[in-house]
């Protein structure tokens, strides 16, 4: 059984959540312009994906970022932007007319009302979007969201990292990682699991001082604990000795 995702306290959600803020902006850019102009194939068009980049303010994604590997951007240079454009139109907050996508009277009242925007998008972000195609073509983690939930709520009490949840729940060791099996499962719990986690502003990333290759460790949000009630509640919050 999946865990209900639903706040029931207060919380800056605009703050801790990339994914809900995007999706806000990208919402106010279509109602302040007349919408958001579409490419042939139905991409964002360039303007709108360079305003993103500028605006969005998305962890390890800023304008310095992207425009450090490209010249111009595309949306498919900017992975975020599957999940937003994505969401909008499945959620029906954004409509196609005419080479645009404008926002729907549902979308213009999620604008100002970020705690209902969460509770929308969140179960459906976790729960049912496909994260990486690739990785779900070959059956996705080894588990469950209930399991990964839990697991995490206990060893992030006081932050944790990537290789400790591989260790945690299946027993990898770091001298491993040179295992092609290792690797598969390592990239699976990385962006099937915890990237999601991050987007929607669950978990954050502490990656002060490291390249690209490294992995940071990962610290619960305030949102964390107002949307999620799990049955390792009580040991999340015991001290660590």
């Amino acid at each position: 059984m999946r865990p209900t995702l639903e706040l029931r306290s207060d919380v800056d959600v605009l703050k801790h959540s990339p994914l809900v803020r995007g999706m806000t902006l990208a919402l106010r850019f279509a109602d302040e312009n007349g919408g958001i102009g579409l490419t042939q194939s139905g991409a964002f068009n360039r303007k709108f994906v360079h305003w993103a980049a500028e605006h969005f303010d998305w962890p390890d994604y800023t304008a310095t970022e992207l425009f450090e590997m490209n010249k111009v951007l595309d949306e498919h240079k900017m992975p975020p932007l599957f999940p937003v454009h994505g969401l909008l139109r499945h959620l029906k907050l954004l409509r196609r007319d005419k080479g645009k996508l404008i926002a729907t009277k549902k979308g213009r009242e999620m604008v100002g009302a970020s705690d209902a925007f969460f509770n929308l998008t969140a179960p459906v972000f976790l729960y049912q979007f496909i994260h990486d195609e690739r990785i779900e073509a070959r059956g996705g983690p080894l588990g469950n969201w209930d399991i990964f939930l839990n697991v995490i709520n206990v060893e992030a009490r006081a932050g944790c990292t990537l290789a400790h949840l591989l260790n945690t729940l299946y027993g990898w060791e770091a001298q491993d990682r040179y295992d092609p099996e290792y690797s598969d499962i390592r990239f699976a719990l990385k962006f099937c699991v915890l990237q999601p986690l991050c987007w929607l502003g669950l978990l954050w990333e502490d990656r002060m001082g490291l390249n690209i290759w490294d992995d940071g460790t990962f610290y619960k949000t305030p949102l964390w604990n107002a949307a999620l009630k799990l049955e390792t509640d009580g040991q999340a919050a015991l001290r660590l000795v």
